[in-house]
């Protein structure tokens, strides 16, 4: 089979694209500090920021395609760290970049959403970038670098996420399922909109984009939902107490980093690729089979 590398395999969206790859490819895992094991993947401990060792490691590996999924992708924790967030957003996603060039083999770099303002939403690949925070700033540098670098690279501008974790990493749902199962209330914002996908449906599009055009690719959902609306979705698919679910409005939780207030992706293109996209009740009730004893 033909050999694909994986970045970021410790994170939630690496580990779920490799459940996803392992059938398809011989598939090569990277990871930075959290050591993990996954079935039927070879896996590489390598620091990103260590450029060289970067550049040896893969020219040893060979791969015949490379997803980046490797990332600082706390909004938070970008804010208040911007030159190490940098160095992992911005600087290495360039050098994978430089490295399929000169290799001449397919780059798919996940991007974000938050690469907008949340002003004019739905947001389409063509509409012009506007960013709130750092994080957002970051994406929007390496897409741009990835582009001068190796024009034939795929950006995909992913969404909220949600899914099956490995122990080493968490979606947002996770600590809401937590704090229902325990009967906790959860407060969640009435005024953020996002298009969110499965993991599992994010992996297959992140692969299907290693066979589309270059350029930018958005890999939101069809609907579109406040994370309040979302958690309604989530209570009713597993049987939780709707009245757990605590309506507040960004204001009411301030943070770091700025929040847009809709992000949601037209994913027209994807869809038109062959992007298949499940009803996110649908994922949701599949998600507790998998998780239910």
């Amino acid at each position: 089979m033909p050999k694909l590398l994986i970045t970021g395999v410790s994170g939630f969206l690496g580990w779920n694209l490799c459940q996803q790859a392992r059938s398809q490819w011989e598939t090569h895992g990277t990871y930075s500090q959290n050591a993990i094991e996954i079935s039927d993947v070879r896996l590489h401990q390598i620091d990103l920021t260590q450029l060289d060792a970067v550049t040896a490691k893969i020219d040893a590996i060979a791969p015949d395609a490379i997803i980046h999924t490797a990332a600082a992708a706390s909004p938070n924790f970008c804010q208040t760290h911007p030159e190490l967030s940098a160095r992992i957003n911005i600087g290495a996603s360039q050098l994978l970049a430089k490295i399929c060039n000169r290799a001449k083999i397919p780059f798919v770099f996940t991007s974000t959403d938050l690469v907008f303002d949340g002003k004019n939403a739905p947001y389409r690949e063509t509409d012009p970038v506007s960013p709130l925070n750092i994080y957002g700033e970051q994406k929007v540098a390496a897409e741009r670098k990835i582009l001068d670098t190796y024009p034939q690279a795929t950006i995909c501008r992913m969404p909220l996420m949600f899914g099956m974790a490995p122990p080493t990493a968490s979606s947002f749902l996770q600590p809401w399922i937590k704090a229902l199962a325990a009967e906790q209330t959860l407060q969640l914002f009435i005024d953020e909109f996002r298009t969110p996908v499965s993991a599992v449906t994010a992996a297959r599009g992140l692969l299907m984009a290693l066979r589309s055009s270059p350029g930018i690719l958005n890999l939101g959902g069809k609907e579109r939902l406040s994370r309040y609306e979302f958690g309604r979705l989530l209570a009713e698919a597993f049987g939780f107490d709707l009245s757990l679910l605590l309506p507040i409005s960004q204001r009411d939780l301030p943070m770091a980093a700025p929040r847009a207030a809709d992000v949601s992706l037209d994913s027209t293109k994807a869809i038109a690729l062959g992007y298949n996209l499940p009803p996110l009740r649908q994922e949701l009730e599949s998600l507790r089979l998998a998780i239910t004893p």
